[in-house]
């Protein structure tokens, strides 16, 4: 996700009017104070809207209106003549209606909870009792046909942009501006995806299925990068749980069991929807700065089903580089009883500042869905997904195919979307445009003409004590994102010590269907080796601890390794990976003060000091909830926050290739992200691990520490490296960001959008006495045997929207040389 954010500032940078009449202004009292959430409509018509907090609003129809009413409970109503069909930046003043005023109550600021006092909360309470029996959980198995449309606009479209140089000899993309009926905002689309599906479901079994029929995009070569970005952020969500995830957060419903602490609800309204009777009720929160919406819905007088509801999150919302967020769904009443979701549309205004006039990217998502059916059951196999499955067919329906699927036909800006993209890439300097847009995200130079990509650009310079300032070139052949076998390589230079450094690797998918990888590589390399527990076979992978600038002590513990390894993948069952490799490698310090020396004898009177080794390792990998796109040997990741569980069994055999030793090690290790309602995101780590046999200090599991300034999950911040050395050991890391969910009630520190993050790690182990009888490195082994060691760590995260400051503190073994006993580190990034 992290690369695709550097894809979408690189479109912040980049940053025929269809409708009939089109209106924008904003409501005052007269004491000159906004009025929030007041009924802005189209005389003699349904189509309106609600200012927002600052008392702003916009309102289109493809109709001609002559007049607009503005109403609010406790003020007369307005009727403002509209002498244009456009009228922008108009200020409207409602008086009191002095009759009324003890027969009415004003929204505004904060409303009872108490039923008795207040008809709303009645209400919300009979929509938790009824929730469980609307819509689709109330039947066995249900199926429908789904469309979706994803697009992505360039908003904030003014003359100034227009004339600008990035712009020159592509002015005729301007030609598709249209304005957006939320904002009020110009908008030009750049990218645009359609696909049509069926959904198939069982909720006595709890499993789903969407077999896609066609799918339709703008044709840019990496746009399912930009898909995928997009259905991660706006993931499907019910409004009837209690919290909904969005932008890797949880926002509280308004339709929570906590809303009544969260909200004020207002009853401000009720009419007949499609013959139903419904309440319309008014919702807004509380305090600033949390994850929460205003807006309001309409719901059932005698289901509590929901029937409309529109979601925009305030402004003050802790979140980076999201100005708006605006939902609506629609619900059809198919019977008396039964109201399912028809349509739902998802916008967010990306941009690095929530100012008025910050031009920005527009990322929507419309959803209709169709053609309910119940009850019809399926068997388990149905259900079971292939861990391969691509129909290029699916990806070159004709347009024929369009007519009769679409739910919703496309305007005409969106029509023009795909002829102007066509027009677009074949512009020069819209290509470099696109290239450096490419390269930002991917991290890669793209050379097509001869299916080679350079990179990654962002490891060209490293810096480490033996090997001084580094440098790294490399690259990988690249036919496309779904290529069936990939070589890459790369060659680097220390100027400390005067040597080159390379490494090369290839893999080939040889059976789609389930997954079979061959693999194979040869590295030579410096290494800080003991940066993590859970060992790894990855050929290429380098830590960054092999490279930190700066440290908080002198990093001389690296390792030279020359490492060679052949491997069989296989994933039978989507996110089950089965991994079985042969690994040679010689290990050798890397520096003069710094010794892997073992003793060869049991008098302990020769030593060697390099390791030759040999070993198997077999592994399973699964990772519930995982989705990937693409099927060629190398895929994407379309989400984050699954689980990931990773078991493995070492076994080192002398008899092979001359190596030095025999032994087993047996590893374990289990990540879970978990999402704590309102209260953040909790990620834990346990790991565990033995190795049997005796073996040197070069093939002990070594504790991570962590020299360096910056702060990297799974290390101890308060460790240096080789501090503690184990055969034995069993960690747990707890790291928790309650996503400013504290600060945001601290009136000083409310504006700083500012997150608390807490952290606590620790680790048991021990070294067998064979094992210490082996070692003539000089390094004595410590090991946390007797007592745990652990560390806590206390944060500050969002500072200016992309630092985070930890500070750490170490809780005990301060006895042992050089401890350190506090510290701070920190890191920088790009995140919601």
């Amino acid at each position: 996700m992290k690369l695709t954010l550097r894809l979408l500032f690189f479109f912040f940078g980049m940053c025929s009017v269809f409708a009939q009449t089109k209106v924008s202004g904003v409501v005052f009292d007269e004491s000159n104070v906004s009025v929030a959430y007041a009924n802005v409509f189209f005389k003699g018509s349904t189509e309106g809207t609600i200012t927002n907090e600052e008392g702003r609003f916009y309102l289109e129809s493809d109709n001609t209106y002559e007049t607009l009413m503005v109403s609010f409970l406790g003020y007369e109503s307005l009727e403002i003549p509209l002498p244009k069909k456009v009228n922008y930046d108009l200020k409207f003043i409602l008086k009191e209606a002095a009759g009324q005023l003890d027969e009415v109550y004003i929204v505004t600021g904060k409303q009872s909870k108490k039923e008795s006092e207040n008809p709303a909360i009645a209400i919300l309470k009979k929509i938790w009792e009824r929730k469980r029996q609307n819509g689709l959980r109330q039947f066995k198995q249900y199926e429908y046909d789904k469309y979706e449309k994803v697009e992505f606009d360039i908003n904030t479209i003014d003359s100034a942009l227009i004339k600008s140089k990035l712009f020159k000899g592509m002015e005729f993309v301007f030609d598709q501006v249209d304005t957006s009926k939320v904002t009020g905002k110009t908008y030009l689309p750049i990218f645009i995806n359609e696909a049509r599906s069926k959904v198939f479901g069982d909720n006595l079994k709890s499993k789903e299925k969407e077999d896609v029929k066609g799918n339709k995009n703008s044709g840019f070569s990496n746009n399912q990068m930009i898909i995928d970005f997009v259905d991660d952020l706006y993931s499907d969500f019910d409004i009837y749980d209690n919290y909904l995830k969005f932008f890797d957060k949880s926002f509280v419903s308004p339709l929570s069991k906590t809303g009544v602490n969260t909200y004020n609800y207002v009853l401000s309204d009720s009419a007949f929807i499609d013959n139903k009777w419904c309440y319309n009720i008014i919702y807004y929160p509380r305090r600033k700065n949390e994850l929460t919406f205003k807006g309001d819905f309409w719901v059932n007088d005698t289901t509590f089903a929901i029937k409309e509801i529109n979601m925009q999150a305030s402004k003050s919302a802790n979140i980076n580089w999201v100005k708006e967020i605006y939902i609506e769904q629609e619900f059809e009443v198919l019977n008396d009883s039964l109201f399912l979701i028809k349509r739902d549309y998802f916008m967010s205004d990306f941009a690095f500042n929530k100012k008025e006039q910050s031009r920005g990217i527009y990322g929507k998502r419309t959803t209709l869905y169709d053609n309910y059916a119940f009850d019809i059951p399926k068997e388990d196999k149905f259900y079971s997904k292939e861990v391969y499955s691509y129909n290029e067919d699916v990806y070159n329906r004709d347009d024929e195919f369009w007519d009769q699927n679409r739910m919703e036909s496309l305007s005409q800006d969106e029509k023009g979307v795909y002829k102007m993209l066509d027009t677009l890439k074949t512009v020069k300097k819209f290509k470099r445009l696109y290239n450096v847009g490419t390269i930002l995200a991917s991290g890669y130079v793209e050379f097509t003409d001869i299916n080679f990509d350079y990179g990654p650009i962002f490891s060209t310079f490293g810096y480490n004590e033996v090997e001084g300032i580094r440098i790294r070139t490399g690259g990988r052949t690249y036919f496309g994102p779904n290529d069936l076998w990939r070589m890459e390589g790369f060659l680097a230079y220390g100027f400390n010590d005067d040597k080159f450094k390379y490494g090369i690797s290839g893999k080939w998918l040889i059976d789609k269907k389930n997954r079979f990888i061959i693999s194979a590589g040869n590295r030579r390399d410096v290494e800080q080796i003991g940066a993590n527990l859970t060992s790894s076979t990855d050929i290429l992978g380098r830590s960054l601890a092999s490279s930190s600038l700066i440290g908080t002590s002198t990093n001389d513990k690296l390792t030279n390794v020359n490492l060679t390894t052949v491997a069989m993948d296989l994933e039978p069952v989507r996110n089950l990976v089965f991994r079985l490799s042969g690994t040679y490698r010689t290990l050798s310090s890397a520096s003069e003060t710094f010794s892997l020396d073992y003793y060869t004898d049991e008098t302990q009177t020769t030593t060697a000091s390099e390791i030759e080794q040999y070993e198997n390792a077999f592994s399973v990998s699964y990772f519930p909830g995982r989705k990937m796109t693409g099927f060629g040997v190398e895929r994407r990741h379309a989400n984050d926050g699954y689980p990931s569980l990773f078991a493995q069994v070492t076994r080192g055999d002398k008899s092979i290739l001359n190596s030095d030793f025999d032994y087993t090690k047996v590893q374990f290790s289990y990540i879970q992200p978990w999402q704590v309602g309102g209260y953040g995101r909790l990620t834990t780590t346990i790991e565990a691990g033995k190795t049997f046999g005796e073996v040197p200090l070069g093939l002990l599991n070594v504790v991570p520490g962590n020299q360096s300034y910056f702060s990297i999950y799974n290390t101890f911040s308060q460790l240096d490296y080789y501090e503690f050395v184990t055969d034995t050991y069993a960690s747990l890391h707890l790291e928790h960001n309650f996503n400013g969910r504290f600060f945001s009630r601290i009136p000083f520190l409310r504006k700083l959008n500012l997150r608390e993050i807490v952290g606590l790690r620790g680790v048991w182990g021990e070294v067998s006495q064979a094992n210490r009888a082996l070692n003539a490195s000089g390094l004595t082994y410590l090991a946390p045997t007797d007592k745990m060691y652990y560390e806590y760590s206390v944060g500050v995260g969002n500072i200016f929207k992309i630092f985070r400051i930890d500070f750490n503190f170490r809780g005990n073994y301060l006895e042992n040389p050089d401890a350190r006993s506090f510290g701070v580190t920190g890191s920088f990034g790009f995140n919601f």
